[in-house]
């Protein structure tokens, strides 16, 4: 790719480029949807003379939400990386979506950060989809401090947003949350300036700056600093900071610091990027995540070494119309040049669609995070890699010498259905393509054809994500149209009944003749389908037997009802008796015959429509419970029981057990989130067919 043809692709951002991996941080910023995520990278990305002004999410021009969805519906919906120069270190700002449909691109941004900023507003409360939030770094260990965003906003309460910050993230005495900075004037905080505790000489802060040193050297490595500072003595500014890393490195200490990330504010800016410089770990102190041989063996023990194994993954994939498809990728291990041979493999997402799959590639074209061709990237760093034709998200590059594998980071289930098909024929080929490029850029949607009903189903995590979705699809040039989802139905006989089936054809020439007489009658749930032979006196030849029961499988498997394909199931057929002729009888005749015996059986037996029922489990917080149940006694559920859930996370919280129709389940995702502020989740599985009610057969079969 030329220079010319990289530069029409460019972000706005100049290219940066560190030394050794110890010069560079990776943070991820983590928070609700609509705290400020957005715009705080702007202004820190302004700050540090990255860009020469702060864009708006109103204007569409910020560095971070570049693509045409997320400009149309002013809403991260992408992982996206922002590099910048402070000081002599390179910072990597990973700006994830903060709603809970794009959880996957939470989750990619926290395998590929070393520690993120937890942003809450200050004129917000903290709901429970926060504390989830939290729980999601949480479970990473990944270090974090606490920004507490919008002090200029209208009902800001600094000292209410932190006190709720050290309830619910600063464990049993709440000291694992403290102030690193607070404002001059506590009255009007945005209004002034910010004194940094560690530093501070004014009394006024002097209870806050003990209880924070406290907490910092009860993490120290140097035993006698506590004993130390109780006896008076005045610890080194510089012990502080170090002692401050390494609390903040462990994940044992979130430092809090209030900014103003909106307008044309900077408050608070400068003192972000110097924690994030002094206070958080780089990619030579994190752990690493272990890797694999493609058969399955141990690999090597990664560490963050440019002279080591080679050792990237994807973490986010696009299709770019001047480099095609586009892989976004943290480098674990080793370094890659635009002359490494790559190997990429992608493991361990079979049941999602995504098939395990191993390749060697050529690498055509290598890019920093801006978009902006260079020549290397090494350990702890970000790079782009353009026209690999095998990589999607998830997927591990490596040399090929040594190829390696790194399993992907724990997906979300996808659980909304979102059914679509081709508008014409004519799109039918470009639906396919697109469908390609989804699967390669989107994990955590599952793409399914469902047997059952014949529908090309989706699975998303919710309706904003079946939105981007569906914009993706779109994007490529197919006309795509949705359609109701249809859950797979059944059949069964209610009772026992007879059936005649007669087909008798003359019209000159070889005709048609065959006479069959069967009895249909239930089977125990499962059984499937028995046909059994009673004919006696060969009233139906032997060589037909095989030929009516072709003919009433098939029947069967066709169904009988009129409006839609229902397999019948679960009961047994037996030929008691039937008439042939010597010339006309064949086994064409004899399975047609069958077919009409059984449909014949339906009119007098009765037919029971047969629904889909899902096991369900429901995790939601207490207080949550009584809303949640009221819900389900709507959709046809039974609830078999409740117990409480043992969990480290602030606030009680509770599962449900509970027996749903699949239909009464299909928009349930975004009916719970609404039930529950977005922090309650659920799973399902198939449990068994059950009667559908006569009330809502005929919506089923419409």
């Amino acid at each position: 790719m030329s220079v010319k043809t990289a530069a029409r692709t460019q972000s706005r951002l100049a290219p940066v480029a560190a030394g050794t991996p110890e010069q560079i941080r990776n943070v991820a910023l983590v928070g609700h949807g609509g705290v400020g995520k957005t715009t705080l990278t702007e202004h820190l990305l302004a700050a540090a003379g990255a860009i020469p002004r702060a864009g708006t999410v109103a204007d569409g021009n910020t560095a971070s939400d570049a693509d045409p969805v997320e400009i149309s519906q002013q809403r991260s919906a992408f992982l996206s990386v922002c590099p910048l120069r402070y000081r002599d270190m390179v910072l990597n700002l990973l700006d994830t979506p903060g709603s809970p449909d794009f959880v996957g691109e939470l989750r990619a941004g926290l395998r590929a950060a070393d520690a993120a900023l937890f942003v809450v507003s200050a004129a917000d409360e903290l709901d429970d989809s926060t504390l989830a939030l939290w729980e999601e770094c949480a479970a990473l260990g990944t270090p974090r401090a606490v920004v507490i965003n919008r002090l200029d906003a209208p009902r800001a309460d600094l000292a209410r947003a932190l006190e709720a910050c050290r309830q619910a993230f600063g464990g049993v005495d709440g000291n694992a949350v403290l102030p690193l900075y607070l404002p001059t004037d506590p009255a009007q905080p945005a209004a002034g300036g910010l004194v940094e505790l560690l530093s501070a000489t004014d009394p006024r802060y002097s209870d806050d700056r003990s209880a924070l040193i406290e907490a910092i050297i009860a993490e120290s490595e140097d035993e006698t600093l506590l004993d130390r500072y109780l006896s008076g003595d005045d610890l080194d500014y510089a012990v502080l900071v170090a002692d401050l890393h390494t609390a903040v490195g462990r994940g044992h200490f979130h430092p809090v610091v209030p900014v103003c990330g909106g307008g044309d504010s900077s408050f608070g800016m400068s003192e972000l990027l110097e924690l994030i410089v002094r206070g958080f770990p780089g990619p030579t102190e994190r752990p690493l995540p272990e890797c694999w041989t493609p058969i399955g063996a141990p690999g090597p023990k990664l560490t963050c070494d440019p002279a080591g194994p080679l050792a990237a993954e994807v973490v986010r994939t696009w299709v770019d119309p001047y480099l095609g498809r586009v892989s976004l990728a943290r480098v674990f291990s080793g370094a890659i040049a635009g002359d490494t041979a790559l190997h990429v493999s992608g493991h361990g997402s079979a049941d999602r669609g995504h098939p395990d799959h191993d390749a060697d590639e050529k690498l055509a074209t290598l890019l920093g995070p801006t978009l902006a061709p260079i020549s290397s990237a090494f350990a702890g760093d970000f790079c782009v890699v353009a026209r690999l034709a095998s990589a999607e998200t998830g997927d591990t590059l490596s040399e090929q010498r040594q190829p390696l594998v790194i399993l992907p980071w724990q997906l979300p289930e996808p659980l909304l259905p979102m059914a679509v098909r081709a508008a014409t024929r004519n799109d039918e080929d470009a639906l396919a393509k697109a469908l390609t490029r989804l699967a390669a850029a989107d994990p955590a949607v599952r793409i399914e054809r469902n047997a059952g009903t014949n529908q090309l189903v989706l699975w998303c995590l919710g309706e904003a994500h079946a939105e981007v979705v569906l914009a993706r699809l779109r994007s490529g040039g197919a006309a795509i149209e949705t359609e109701p989802v249809r859950v797979p139905l059944l059949a069964t006989f209610t009772a026992q009944a007879r059936g005649h089936g007669r087909q008798v054809k003359q019209s000159g020439g070889h005709g048609q003749y065959a006479v069959c007489d069967v009895v249909v009658e239930p089977l125990p749930r499962g059984s499937g389908v028995h046909f059994v032979d009673r004919v006696v006196g060969g009233a139906v030849p032997s060589q037909f037997i095989g030929s009516v029961e072709k003919g009433v499988r098939a029947q069967l498997a066709r169904g009988l009802q009129q409006q839609a394909t229902v397999p019948v199931v679960d009961v047994q057929v037996t030929l008691v008796d039937g008439k042939a002729h010597s010339v006309d009888s064949s086994d064409a005749a004899f399975q047609t015959a069958g077919a009409l015996a059984v449909k014949d059986a339906a009119v007098t037996g009765g037919v029971q429509l047969l629904e889909p029922v899902d096991s369900v489990q429901i995790t939601v917080a207490e207080h949550h419970i009584g809303a949640v149940l009221s819900d389900l006694s709507g959709r046809r559920a039974r609830v078999t029981g409740t117990e409480p859930l043992a969990s480290d996370r602030p606030g009680n919280r509770s599962v449900i057990h509970a027996e749903v129709p699949a239909v009464e389940l299909l928009r349930y995702p975004a009916v719970l989130r609404s039930l529950t502020g977005g922090a309650g989740s659920f799973t399902r599985g198939y449990l068994r067919h059950d009667p559908a009610p006569a009330t809502v057969a005929t919506a089923l079969l419409g």
